[in-house]
């Protein structure tokens, strides 16, 4: 459960144990959607008039592309997550506090799990950490062996390699 009766916080904090599904409607196109839901864990706490907090953590697994050879990878994703919430009205400047309707009944932690979780998500995974990639003249996946293109020469380097003498 990820959405929270605001004035039961007022007496105890609410315990946080819960899961946003990777088919909720709240992901976008373009997301990095997670493999199976996102499990949201931690507390959710009354922090002054009109303000809660919920400290937690966020795990799951993503499938994204090795950055270079662009074979499916699959991460799993934990973080530690701080969310502030504040009612409207307050002179909030905070682009990271989330700001709810005035007199807010419930507290969803729906959006903040999913930012979070698009935060939390490596960009740039690598396969292993050996992966020698594509070619970048054919594109063939070096990581199955080596390709019949001659080795690249870099034409920067010409006027150097004519000045030594060398033709490689």
């Amino acid at each position: 459960m990820l959405s929270f009766d605001v004035r039961s916080l007022e007496d105890q904090a609410a315990t946080v144990d819960g899961e946003l599904s990777a088919t909720d409607p709240i992901w976008t196109e373009g997301d990095m959607l997670p493999e199976s839901a996102v499990h949201a864990t931690g507390r959710l706490s009354l922090a002054g008039p009109g303000r809660y907090y919920w400290s937690g953590a966020i795990e799951g697994t993503a499938t994204v592309p090795c950055r270079r050879c662009l074979t499916d990878t699959t991460v799993k994703v934990s973080e530690d997550v701080h969310v502030l919430y504040a009612e409207a009205g307050d002179e909030i400047d905070d682009p990271e506090v989330y700001v709810l309707p005035p007199r807010a009944r419930t507290i969803d932690l729906s959006p903040a799990v999913r930012e979070q979780w698009l935060l939390a998500v490596p960009r740039f995974p690598v396969c292993r950490e050996d992966c020698k990639g594509l070619c970048p003249t054919c594109g063939a996946e070096l990581n199955a062996g080596a390709c019949s293109c001659p080795p690249a020469v870099d034409a920067r380097w010409a006027e150097l390699r004519t000045a030594r003498g060398t033709d490689n």
